[in-house]
């Protein structure tokens, strides 16, 4: 049971209601998660207007699932980990993939999202090394660091509220 209740659409205020309908019909139904975090407009507003300009990275759709996977399994967030499942699905990945990038095994960027959250951002020489070897170019990293940034609100969020999960369930 949730610690921080939903609202709905029809207790949604004026100002998140429309913002609420377009992730209804973006995602096709609408996740606790966004009803919970809409109990504070303004965190609510944040998360969306970051994601939606996150969107512009220059990462792939399967390099993003892969950092939002890494950070979710890092934190705890089984929440975020069932929601994540499905989008990494819907964006190319095997459900192996799924579990790769869990561990920060399936490509760099899983690697290094999963390092950033673990040493919440201290890395070493070595680890930014790897990064670069890899070919993860300052930009890149730096976009990681923002998706990291993004996902650990929700990831928080989550484990704090203990947000009832409406996809799939997943466990950290």
């Amino acid at each position: 049971m949730s610690r921080i209740p939903a609202i709905s659409l029809d207790t949604a205020t004026d100002a998140t209601r429309p913002a609420l309908e377009g992730v209804k019909k973006k995602i096709g139904f609408l996740p606790n998660v966004f009803t919970t975090l809409a109990q504070a407009p303004v965190a609510f507003d944040t998360y969306l207007q970051a994601s939606a300009i996150l969107g512009k990275t220059s990462l792939s759709g399967k390099e993003k699932e892969a950092v939002y996977l890494a950070t979710s399994q890092v934190n705890g967030c089984d929440y975020c980990l069932s929601a994540h499942t499905v989008f990494a699905g819907k964006a190319g990945l095997s459900a192996e993939d799924i579990v790769a990038a869990r561990h920060g095994e399936l490509n760099a960027y899983a690697a290094l999202a999963r390092q950033l959250t673990e040493t919440r951002g201290h890395l070493s020489d070595e680890q930014l090394a790897a990064a670069r070897a890899a070919g993860i170019d300052d930009r890149k990293i730096i976009e990681v660091i923002a998706l990291v940034a993004v996902q650990t609100l929700t990831n928080y969020l989550n484990n704090t509220a203990l947000t009832d999960i409406d996809f799939p369930a997943v466990e950290a």
